[in-house]
């Protein structure tokens, strides 16, 4: 019997297509959505009464929230060991002079305006660090909420108003990021097969040179 030291590796994108992301980066993006999911949904359902009487079960509903939440990072934490993965954490921590072009552009709504991009827009990139920050803020003060014997009354009641006020702009902004893409069938699916049409490519990242299989 032959034992496998690494992976299969992936099958090249059919004609006319690009490898946009591996393997690991799907799974990282599907578990780290539906961990997103299950603290959305478990923070509405504690917040809105006519969710809370629906469901009950509150004491439930708190552990799924704050297990999910904790465990946010965990596929990111995981992801690190994905060479592609940290690859694609580089391109969204450089903002380069194209992205402010892309910005003005998106900003402005000039929609005949050229909006260059990399692999990742300056959208993408914005949305990736102000996301990554608002889960690390969240899970901080939901410690304090949580654990309530850490600090003074007084400390955990402005975690709770930073907490709840955040959880609001997270959830319009995961609303904002869910409705781009069900705006965009071919980015969609880039996230579920790993591979895009050449010529979207070309069209919405011209700057990006995607890999040959095996680099």
């Amino acid at each position: 019997m032959l034992l496998r030291s690494e992976p299969a590796p992936e099958r090249s994108p059919q004609p006319g297509r690009v490898r946009r992301f591996s393997r690991a980066e799907r799974w990282i993006h599907r578990a780290t959505a539906a961990l997103m999911g299950l603290c959305t949904a478990s923070a509405a359902c504690l917040y809105l009464p006519q969710l809370a009487e629906l469901v009950g079960r509150r004491h439930l509903v708190v552990t799924v929230h704050v297990w999910s939440g904790l465990l946010l990072v965990l596929p990111f934490l995981l992801g690190l060991a994905s060479r592609a993965f940290r690859a694609d954490l580089r391109r969204l921590g450089r903002f380069g002079p194209h992205d402010r072009v892309w910005l003005r552009a998106a900003l402005r709504r000039e929609r005949s305006a050229a909006r260059p991009a990399g692999k990742f827009n300056a959208g993408q990139k914005v949305y990736a660090g102000w996301l990554a920050g608002a889960v690390l803020v969240m899970a901080g003060t939901g410690v304090l909420m949580w654990w309530t014997g850490l600090v003074p009354v007084v400390r955990r009641t402005a975690a709770t108003f930073v907490h709840d006020w955040l959880a609001l702009a997270v959830g319009l902004v995961l609303a904002a990021h869910i409705g781009q893409a069900l705006a965009d069938p071919e980015a969609r699916r880039g996230l579920r097969t790993g591979s895009v049409a050449r010529t979207w490519a070309e069209r919405e990242h011209p700057l990006w040179r995607p890999e040959r299989p095996g680099e």
